[in-house]
């Protein structure tokens, strides 16, 4: 009997990763392929087109062999991806040259003559975020301004999934999240003309936006050469990959939240109102009608890797084990060692330890770290609730949420109970999800709230909130405090 089986891809900036999801069994096969990121400059940030288009002509055939399972058994294909990436093509739909990546930081020069020009015009309430590194029209004012044979040759603005959905047949279009983080549509997804007159550049007619979840076409002869899918397989459009992850975690009603402890720390939250708040991001929930305010910290995972190797390579397990036997709060950290983004926005703080004295241990030193990021998230939270966001059912994923100690002090620090999904498959479950959803394969958006195990949920111990609370306070006016020495600090080492 054939298989009723679903593809989702996500493109990432160290890889992609593809999924088979059987809506009855969840996914039946995984597989990965590595890919290279390109820094020619200092901040700059690129990946290769080809390289994605070669892992997904690779993963393909990987995963139908895992599933015993044939290209017919494929009924429809999503994918997902980092927002707002910038791929360029030509009238034939061939990329001109790298994708410029969302962390990419060229464009200074150009956001800051945008952001003359565009005095008077209120960006955060027309598209949900102000003017930054990650606004699509500065980097193309750059593109013009030091390529101009690349921008005379665009014909095609487009996401990293978007692209892909295009390469294997689709018409050309953007995702609702990739044209709201962009800058370069409204909150309504029409076309900002101020934004555009403003990049002081000639531009080829924009991509329509459409909702994930939108069948839009189908996977071509080319499409199904290279990678091994039956031609006419149906193409659904994914979404962007932060925001996928939080809806396949289960977030689908207002309320809901996710700590996503990876090398950054990201969480969301579920809104059924548009949230104007310069301290987020704001993106659409792949639901009509839901919204998604979020929040990504500079460092999280990234920070503990750090100790790792200053501490010598010593395992986090160790660590942990250390960190469980420390006094709780008994040193205050400032985890700003790439700076931080939401909800300071803020590149030139930097890090800290007080209280140090000659009986610290590595424990403590361990703990101050993980609780430091605790109270980073309890920030956000904070602003959730000016927002009048009230948080609900909070769940907890990513490489950190194996470490039971992180997850406890989490619970302590926000005061909520913690429902652990320790092996979060990412952004290509989601897109999978939304390949059946817009094929009525799965007739049901709920379908994700159950479909991940969940480890356990951890509540919160009182005789430690009080404690935590403290702490945090603290760790505010901590912050105040060393803000300007960190930004003195900061200008003189770009000085040297």
């Amino acid at each position: 009997m054939p298989e009723t089986l679903l593809l989702g891809v996500d493109v990432g900036s160290s890889g992609v990763k593809a999924v088979l999801v059987d809506p009855r069994r969840g996914v039946v096969a995984s597989a990965s392929r590595e890919v290279a990121l390109y820094s020619d400059h200092p901040g700059w940030a690129e990946a290769d087109t080809n390289e994605w288009w070669r892992a997904l002509g690779e993963l393909v055939p990987e995963l139908l062999a895992s599933a015993a399972a044939t290209s017919r058994d494929v009924v429809a294909v999503a994918a997902s991806g980092m927002v707002p990436a910038v791929v360029v093509s030509d009238a034939r739909g061939r990329p001109l040259r790298r994708a410029i990546l969302q962390n990419d930081a060229r464009a200074t020069e150009e956001i800051d003559e945008m952001g003359e020009r565009l005095v008077g015009v209120n960006l955060l309430a027309r598209t949900g975020s102000v003017l930054s590194q990650q606004s699509v029209a500065p980097t193309v004012a750059w593109l013009a301004r030091h390529e101009p044979a690349v921008w005379a040759a665009t014909t095609t603005l487009q996401g990293s999934y978007d692209w892909l959905a295009t390469a294997l047949g689709a018409p050309a279009h953007v995702e609702q999240n990739w044209a709201l983080e962009s800058g370069l549509y409204d909150l309504d997804g029409a076309v900002l003309g101020e934004v555009l007159d403003a990049a002081g550049v000639d531009w080829p007619a924009l991509a329509p936006v459409v909702a994930p979840g939108t069948r839009v076409g189908e996977v071509s002869a080319a499409g199904a050469a290279h990678t091994g899918l039956a031609a006419g397989t149906p193409i659904v459009v994914g979404g962007a990959d932060h925001v996928l992850s939080a809806y396949g975690a289960g977030l689908v009603v207002a309320g809901d939240c996710l700590v996503k402890l990876g090398g950054a720390g990201d969480i969301l939250c579920v809104s059924d109102h548009v949230v104007l708040d310069a301290r987020l991001y704001l993106d659409r929930h792949p639901m009509a009608g839901l919204w998604l305010p979020n929040g990504c910290m500079a460092t999280s995972g990234s920070l503990l890797r750090w100790e790792q190797a200053l501490l010598g390579g010593v395992d986090l397990a160790t660590l942990d084990a250390e960190a469980a036997e420390a006094a709780p709060g008994a040193l205050l950290a400032l985890p700003y060692f790439l700076g931080e983004k939401t909800p300071l926005h803020d590149p030139d703080l930097r890090g800290a330890l007080v209280g140090l004295h000659l009986g610290t241990t590595r424990g403590d030193l361990h703990r101050a770290f993980l609780e430091a990021i605790a109270y980073g998230f309890r920030a956000h939270v904070d602003a959730f609730a000016d927002d009048g966001l009230v948080v609900g059912r909070t769940r907890v994923t990513n490489g950190g949420s194996r470490s039971r100690l992180w997850r406890q002090i989490l619970a302590d620090v926000l005061e909520r109970d913690l429902v652990s999904i320790v092996d979060h498959p990412g952004a290509s479950f989601a897109a999978a999800v939304l390949a059946g959803l817009g094929t009525g394969v799965i007739d049901d958006w709920s379908y994700v709230v159950d479909a991940l195990p969940v480890a356990e949920v951890i509540a919160p111990r009182p005789a430690l909130v009080g404690t935590y609370r403290e702490r945090y306070a603290q760790y505010l006016e901590l912050g105040s405090l060393t803000t300007d020495i960190s930004h003195r600090l900061a200008r003189s080492n770009r000085d040297d």
